[in-house]
């Protein structure tokens, strides 16, 4: 792939710091990862991923999930007696 130059307009400490090229290639692959196009652009995989959400937003609460651990713990417990 192609590259180019691109400006951008920083203050001089940061700008300083892109001197360092690690730290320069650090910061391109994060300008490539912001800009590049995500499944939040594709309606299907924007909907399963609020499906998802909504799922783990009405999920059990951890007091539902400790209630659950103690009915299961007693009902072993009784098949064991």
């Amino acid at each position: 792939m192609a590259t180019v130059t691109v400006e951008l307009r920083l203050d001089e400490e940061t700008a300083a710091r892109l001197n360092n090229p690690s730290q320069l290639a650090a910061v391109t692959e994060l300008i490539k990862l912001a800009v590049r196009p995500t499944g939040y652009d594709d309606p299907l995989i924007a909907l399963l991923e609020q499906t998802s959400r909504d799922a783990a937003e009405a999920g059990p609460t951890d007091a539902d999930i400790d209630a659950e651990l103690a009915a299961r713990k007693t009902a072993r417990a009784a098949k064991q007696h």
